[in-house]
């Protein structure tokens, strides 16, 4: 028992316990970026409505099942990559991203529209943001402050700028109810991307209150 507990803190303190918050969190993320990719393809038409909705359902467990393991991380460890807080801000709202992608997928099933070319432009601004999120969670336990930049540029890749185009276009036409659930569905991934800016910030300052 004393063996384990020694090996424990053995491995917290040489910084190995940094790479597991790290490989926790990249694994959220990746079910996110799973998530962004099934919408994409909902909206290239590549997929059925009904397909991805059962898929998401899925990926959404497998986040689910990632962010439990990190919070259970949390509880029995004594150090971690950043604030505690701020790390479980991140987790969270890498989770809450999902949640987003959830929503947009599923309500997309219930409102049956026809036209997705509007939601292309926020969903790969979204993917990339992902991406960089996940840059700057790789970069955490080597190179703090470049993480802190990759965090920052995941703010930075014009979703809500493509969000404000895609609905202004929107109510250039003809109120009808499916620009009214057009508009909803644009919500959903502006919610997403508002998610994911919350989770950049919370990576970035955890790096100034530890690193700087």
């Amino acid at each position: 028992m004393i063996a384990t507990r020694l090996n424990h803190l053995f491995r917290e303190l040489s910084g190995r316990n940094d790479q597991v918050f790290a490989g926790l969190i990249l694994d959220q993320l990746s079910a996110a970026a799973d998530g962004v990719a099934l919408a994409t393809a909902l909206a290239d038409g590549e997929l059925p409505p009904d397909i991805a909705r059962s898929r998401i359902g899925e990926i959404e467990h497998e986040g689910d099942t990632r962010r439990g393991l990190l919070v259970a991380q949390l509880r029995r460890s004594v150090s971690s990559p950043i604030d505690r807080e701020d790390l479980f801000r991140l987790s969270r709202s890498v989770d809450d991203v999902l949640d987003a992608v959830r929503d947009f997928i599923r309500e997309a099933d219930l409102f049956a529209l026809g036209d997705a070319d509007m939601f292309r432009p926020i969903l790969a601004a979204l993917a990339r943001g992902v991406g960089e999120l996940g840059d700057a969670v790789r970069l955490l336990s080597r190179e703090p402050r470049q993480a802190a930049e990759h965090a920052l540029h995941a703010k930075k890749q014009g979703l809500r700028t493509a969000y404000q185009y895609a609905v202004s276009a929107l109510l250039a036409r003809p109120l009808t109810a499916d620009t009214l659930k057009a508009t909803l569905l644009l919500g959903r991934l502006d919610t997403a991307g508002v998610h994911l800016a919350t989770a950049a910030d919370a990576l970035a300052d955890g790096v100034v209150k530890r690193f700087q």
